[in-house]
């Protein structure tokens, strides 16, 4: 398995307008190449989480989870 990392901007077009991110990693592994968004750890991950606004923790959401699966069963 081989590993790099590549600025979005010598992606093909297609792809840039998927990707928000300045870099990406770039893996392939068992034939197939995956491409990986790598954010900057300042500005935090637009692409993370559920709730990305910040407004639920996901130890909350988790509790709701449980709570919700409690009633069900």
């Amino acid at each position: 398995m081989s590993e790099i990392v590549l600025n979005t901007n010598t992606l093909p077009e297609p792809l840039l307008r998927l990707i928000r991110t300045k870099r990406v990693k770039v893996r392939e592994a068992d034939g197939e190449i995956l491409l990986s968004p790598i954010s900057d750890e300042k500005k935090g991950c637009p692409l993370r989480g559920l709730c990305a606004d910040g407004k639920v923790s996901s130890y909350s959401f988790m509790e709701r989870k449980q709570a919700e699966k409690e009633l069900e069963g």
